[in-house]
C-alpha cells in the first residue's frame, strides 16, 4: 500500500508570482495534480481572508495553515480547526512594546470574529500602508487606547518599524515566543511578528500531517526554516 504524502507550499516568495497571486499555469498544474489524487495545501503568514483571495484559482479542499501556524483552517467553510492563542502574559508584552514607542498591530478573535487592532495616530508609515491596503477588510479594527488592544483571544502580533528598534525585542523574546524577524519581500519594510511559542508553520505542518493521516510530508518555501 502506498504511503500517503502531503505536499505543502509556502505562498509569498514561492507559490505566488510578482503580482501576489497564483498564475494560471500554477493553478492548472496544481488542479490537475489534485484531481489525480495529490494531497496539496499551503502554509502562509497571511490570514485566511487574504490567502483565499490570492489562491482562488486553486481547487484545494484541504485544511490550510494561516498566520504562520496560529490557525489551521477548513478551506471550504473557513472554520478554525486548530487554534493557538497567547496566555494572559501577552498583555505585558504589548505594554512593553508601547512603552518603547513601538506600536503593535494585535490580532485577536472577538466574539468569534477575527480582528486586527491598532491605534491609528501612533502607527508607522509601513503599518499605515499595510492598513490602507486592507481598508475594506472586515477585520480592520482601529482603536483609541492601549487597553483596547487587550480585548479578545490574542493569537498574533505584528510590528513594522526600524530594525534598530525591533531587534532588541526579537533577541529578548525569540526563545519565549515564536518570532519572525525579516524584511517584507514586497515593501522591504522591517517586520517583527510574534506568535505563541507553539504556533509555527513547522508545528502546524506536523499537526496537519497527522490530521490528514499522512505518513510523509514534503514542503516548499523560500525561507531558511519553517
Amino acid at each position: 500500500m502506498d504511503k500517503k504524502t502531503i505536499y505543502l507550499s509556502d505562498l509569498d516568495g514561492t507559490l505566488l508570482n510578482s503580482e501576489q497571486k497564483t498564475s494560471d499555469f500554477t493553478n492548472n498544474v496544481i488542479n490537475k495534480l489534485v484531481n489525480d489524487g495529490m494531497i496539496f495545501s499551503y502554509a502562509t503568514a497571511r490570514s485566511w481572508n487574504t490567502a483565499s483571495k490570492v489562491t482562488n484559482g486553486i481547487s484545494v479542499a484541504l485544511p490550510a495553515i494561516v498566520y504562520n501556524g496560529a490557525f489551521i483552517i477548513d478551506t471550504l467553510s473557513g472554520e478554525r480547526l486548530i487554534s493557538n492563542y497567547f496566555d494572559e502574559k501577552v498583555n505585558e508584552l504589548i505594554e512593553e512594546l508601547t512603552e518603547c514607542d513601538i506600536q503593535p498591530t494585535v490580532y485577536s478573535v472577538q466574539s468569534g470574529d477575527e480582528k486586527f487592532s491598532y491605534i491609528p495616530d501612533k502607527i508607522t508609515k509601513g503599518m499605515t500602508d499595510f492598513v490602507e491596503s486592507r481598508r475594506e477588510d472586515s477585520r480592520n479594527n482601529p482603536v483609541v487606547s492601549e487597553t483596547e488592544l487587550f480585548i479578545g483571544d490574542i493569537f498574533y502580533i505584528t510590528c513594522i518599524d526600524e530594525t534598530e528598534k525591533l531587534q532588541p525585542f526579537y533577541d529578548k523574546y525569540k526563545e519565549m515566543y515564536h518570532c519572525v524577524f525579516q524584511r517584507d519581500i514586497y515593501s522591504d519594510e522591517q517586520w517583527l511578528e510574534i506568535m505563541p511559542f507553539k504556533a509555527s508553520k513547522s508545528r502546524a505542518a506536523l499537526q496537519l500531517k497527522e490530521y490528514l493521516g499522512c505518513e510523509w510530508l514534503v514542503v516548499f518555501g523560500d525561507a531558511l526554516k519553517l
